[in-house]
């Protein structure tokens, strides 16, 4: 025992230039003697103790109160995505259970800071009793053998006999069949570690034997701040968008953004600039893929057309280029929906503000039918054999379709123009106006509708409609089936004055574009123009939901005047009113419902009749 007690410690030696770790006390960063002695930055700042794991702070406070009180488990399930850390953490794990100084003292425990007699040769996987299997190349039955059979034997030096087996779905199902009854009932001084990116493909019988952890992504400031640590102990000068660009780049695995970083310290020969990691990713410039964005939204095809060539021949991806816009025009819609969305580290501050400007301008429906139409477009680039024509037929088709209609105004006016489509509106590019006007024509239309839209689809308006109270504006919207609209007129519009063809409502956050959206609105369902203005003085009265909110109230603070409901609250205690319904409005509104649908049934009888063409 003696004997390999002092060889680790030899080759324990405290040379940080090659101890492994994010914080072990750094590297000197000198460029070594030899290339065959240089370590890749992966390895080289790979993770030794479970203080250096980053992101994964659920199972480290798990693992340390069961080292604590006693309670190890025999078997434990990493899974995550590609470099997240699942080989090294099953590695510290054993390194953890078979902690021992070199006196012979110690016990299994989480602690450590100071290296065992153990510990470096479990680090570079080469401990007798640490033994570990690439279930990607030994799926079979009789590999598995092979461990049912040793883990009777105890082990030779350490605590326990660990088997870590890596990518542990790619086993045969006889393998795992094999593996169960060892799996469930192992002996004392055996402990199992394994490692699986795809966890659904493992058998439940075998998770249900162990002890699942599952190690997350990092996010983008958690790999900038691991970058900028390894710069510094490398004394690598790194401008902050490069930084931000490898982050990204990585997508929260830490070891594609050090395999990135080594690649750029090659490629910037010790400084890192943005327009170093541009090139050597094949990407556009942000600022770029926000002006093709935005070309496209205007309908100019040729101008985004044009764009994309020039971003090509500066060297980006042509599926990058689509990749990039995808990820926009999702940003573009949390920032519509979600609240705080804009408070996105990754992006500049000229980024959000443009962004938020955008947001504003674009509906719901353009920007799903953007996504769609992107995923297909980034599908057909990668299977294309040439990736840059391809990519610039998706343009067009997102510059024209940017203009269109949406489906349910095609019908309208289909229906309302004998079968035949107005001319104008959704046909072409739109005009080479300024690109903000050009957006708010898309986001005000609420369907990508052209400028036009109401000169074009004046047939569709429906002459009848006469709204004589704010409360009809609010009912045409629910008939009309838009739904956004609907709620916002609800719970966001305070009404200060009504009148045919004019509007006025109360200041308030969104009311500038409420008003927008409403007068476009309007304008294509009655056919004439609305004025709606926005007022900050008088009184604006409650929105439709506080009026009803308020009736709902009154209605209740009503029938707990009864003396039949008083009764029951008396009776019994805690009980609430929780609504008041008029049964004669109820039933009033049921016949109503029977006779249109019995009318609707007489006059479906009536035509389908065929005396009547006798």
């Amino acid at each position: 025992m003696d004997e390999p007690r002092n060889e680790a410690e030899e080759q324990w030696a405290p040379d940080p230039a090659t101890e492994p770790g994010f914080d072990l006390g750094g590297g000197s960063g000198e460029a070594p003697a030899k290339a065959s002695e240089y370590r890749v930055l992966a390895r080289k700042y790979r993770p030794a103790t479970f203080d250096d794991m980053i992101g994964q702070e659920a199972m480290v406070r798990t693992l340390s109160n069961a080292f604590e009180t006693g309670r190890i488990a025999h078997a434990f399930m990493l899974t995550g995505v590609r470099g997240v850390g699942k080989t090294t953490t099953a590695r510290i794990l054993a390194r953890a259970l078979n902690y021992m100084t070199e006196d012979g003292q110690g016990g299994p425990t989480i602690d450590l800071k100071e290296p065992g007699i153990h510990c470096q040769s479990i680090m570079e996987s080469r401990h007798p009793d640490i033994l570990e299997m690439d279930a990607a190349s030994r799926t079979g039955i009789d590999d598995i053998r092979e461990i049912i059979e040793s883990v009777r034997y105890l082990p030779v030096s350490a605590r326990y006999k660990v088997y870590i087996i890596d990518e542990v779905h790619m086993l045969s199902k006889a393998a795992f069949n094999g593996l169960l009854k060892t799996l469930e009932e192992p002996p004392e001084h055996v402990k199992f570690i394994f490692a699986t990116t795809e966890i659904r493909k493992v058998p439940v019988t075998v998770l249900s034997r162990c002890q699942r952890f599952d190690l997350r992504r990092l996010s983008s400031d958690e790999l900038e701040r691991l970058l900028t640590r390894v710069c510094e102990k490398e004394e690598v000068a790194i401008e902050g968008p490069a930084l931000s660009m490898l982050a990204r780049a990585a997508e929260g695995s830490a070891r594609d953004a050090l395999s990135l970083l080594d690649q750029a310290i090659a490629h910037g020969s010790g400084t890192i600039k943005e327009a170093d990691i541009r090139d050597m990713l094949g990407l556009a410039d942000r600022g770029r893929i926000f002006d093709l964005y935005d070309l496209i939204m205007k309908g100019d095809a040729p101008g985004a057309l044009g764009e994309v060539r020039a971003q090509y021949d500066a060297g980006a991806d042509p599926g990058v280029i689509l990749s990039d816009l995808a990820e926009l025009t999702h940003w573009l819609t949390r920032l519509k929906l979600v609240e705080g969305a804009s408070e996105d580290l990754a992006a500049t501050e000229a980024e959000r503000e443009r962004g938020k400007e955008m947001a504003a301008k674009l509906p719901i429906r353009v920007l799903s039918r953007v996504w769609q139409m992107l995923l297909k477009g980034i599908t057909e680039v990668t299977q294309s054999a040439k990736p840059i024509a391809a990519a610039e037929m998706v343009i067009v088709r997102l510059a024209h379709a940017a203009d269109m209609p949406s489906p349910e105004d095609l019908v309208l006016q289909l229906k309302n123009n004998g079968g035949a489509p107005a001319r104008g509106g959704a046909q072409g590019a739109a005009p080479s106006g300024g690109g903000t006007q050009a957006i708010a024509r898309a986001g005000n239309g609420g369907g990508a509708m052209p400028q036009n839209a109401p000169q074009a689809f004046a047939g569709a308006a429906e002459p009848a409609i006469q709204l004589r109270q704010f409360e009809d504006v609010v009912a045409l919207a629910e008939e009309k089936r838009d739904i956004q609209l609907t709620h916002i007129l609800k719970t966001g519009v305070r009404l200060v004055s009504f009148e045919p063809g004019r509007i006025e409502i109360g200041a308030s956050e969104n009311a500038k574009e409420t008003m927008q959206v409403l007068s476009e609105r309007l304008r294509y369902w009655t056919g004439t123009r609305w004025l709606i203005s926005v007022s900050n003085e008088g009184a604006a009265a409650p929105t439709i939901q506080e009026q009803e909110q308020t009736e709902a109230e009154r209605l209740k603070a009503e029938a707990a005047q009864h003396p039949l409901v008083k009764a029951a609250l008396e009776t019994f205690p805690g009980a609430t009113i929780v609504d008041v319904r008029d049964p004669r409005q109820e039933a009033a509104q049921e016949i109503q419902d029977m006779s249109e649908a019995a009318g609707e049934d007489h006059l479906n009888a009536f035509f389908d009749d065929e005396d009547m063409y006798e």
